[in-house]
This record gives structure tokens, sequence and C-alpha cells, in this order.
């Protein structure tokens, strides 16, 4: 399978493109909107791969080329460049299942709150800025950025997954469930998506309230 990450320079893109990269043997295009950039941080990923005796495909491209080939295509960029990222690329998404782990927030001096568009969450923007006949997913709204990125941590993290197209979601469960510590689970329609993305805020605020909960993650027992 070959998987695109939108904005996969990114800290989001570039530790789910190491771990993709380390644990599966799919294809991994780094997308951005420069394609210079995109190339570099494809080589930097490799690179840090290679140290670790992994050979891995990992491509740099502007984020349109990036998606043209893709089976799944990650909009791994911050809410308010979502639907700009997804209508740049909407001529290219055919036969693709598309990712969105965005999350709508707002910073105080309380801390940060859930923030949602006006059309319920930030998955629903991306289902109306895809094509329609575009599946789109939402996953991996609540990892810790720096953390996803450090391949010697241990995550032990959940990841709920919603999306409408049973298929498309099976096809983002089983990419999950390929990476080490990470665990996928069914979290219903896209519906249920402003549940899931506000835990984000949560865990946010709780790392940055208290001392020893740094990098936090989601575990349902």
């Amino acid at each position: 399978m070959q998987i695109a990450l939108l904005g996969g320079t990114g800290d989001i893109g570039e530790g789910l493109a190491l771990r993709i990269a380390r644990d599966t043997d799919h294809e991994v295009r780094i997308g951005s909107r420069e394609t210079e950039k995109a190339e570099s941080a494809a080589a930097e990923y490799r690179e840090e791969l290679d140290d670790r005796g992994v050979e891995a495909t990992i491509t740099g491209h502007e984020n349109p080329e990036a998606a043209a080939p893709a089976d799944l295509v990650v909009a791994a960029v911050p809410a308010y460049y979502l639907s700009d990222t997804i209508e740049a690329v909407s001529d290219h998404l055919d036969n693709s299942v598309l990712v969105s782990p965005a999350v709508g927030m707002q910073r105080d001096e309380d801390g940060l709150h859930y923030n949602p568009p006006g059309v319920g969450s930030v998955t629903a923007l991306a289902v109306q800025a895809a094509p329609d006949d575009v599946p789109v997913v939402g996953a991996f709204h609540n990892l810790a950025a720096a953390k996803l990125a450090d391949l010697d941590a241990e995550l032990n993290w959940d990841v709920p997954v919603v999306g409408d197209d049973e298929e498309a979601k099976a096809t983002v469960i089983d990419l999950t469930a390929d990476l080490e510590t990470l665990r996928a689970l069914d979290a219903g329609p896209l519906a249920n998506a402003p549940e899931v993305e506000s835990l984000t805020p949560l865990l946010i605020n709780l790392a940055a309230n208290n001392e020893d909960l740094h990098d936090l993650g989601v575990k349902f027992w």
C-alpha cells in the first residue's frame, strides 16, 4: 500500500512516517507545499531508520504528487489548513481513503479548549472539503507528537477510529494495528468524531499541569 502524509514534515507527520516505515512494508510518501522541504524531511527519516538497520521506502513530493498514487492519504496538518490542503489535492484522491487527525483547539489563560468548526467536528470539515466519493476516516487525533516520533518510546496507546465507510475504517484500523504498541479501537461513525477530538485538549492540559504526565496518550481498560 502507498500512504501519503500531507504535511508529513510536521510533528504528527514525522511520527507516523517513521513508525509506518519501520513497522510495515508500505511505501510512505511525504507531502508538503514545497517539494524541497518534503524531500529533505524524507531524507532525514530514511537516515534515522537506516541508522536503526531499517530499509524503508520514503519519498518526498509536493502534496498533489504525494497523493496521486496513494491508497491512503493522511491530512497531517493543523485544523486551520485542513480544507485548503484537501481541496488542493482533491483531483488526486481517486480510489483513496482520506484520514483526518486534526483537532480544533483554542488557548486562553486557563489552557486549551476544544474549538470545533460550525459543522460539528474537524473530521466533518474534512468530509465537507473532500470529493463526495472519497471515504473519510478520523484517526490519530490524540497522539502526543514528540513521543510518537521517538522510536525508542513504548507508547501503549489506544487510537479511536471513526468513519461511516466500514471498509475504509477497517483499512485504517488494520494499519494502526501493525504499528508497535498502538491499538486501534472502532469508535463508531463520523458523528462520534467530536467526542474523540475533544480528548486532545484534555490530554494537553493534564500534561501541562502535572509534572509526571508529559506526552500523554489514551488507554482504555
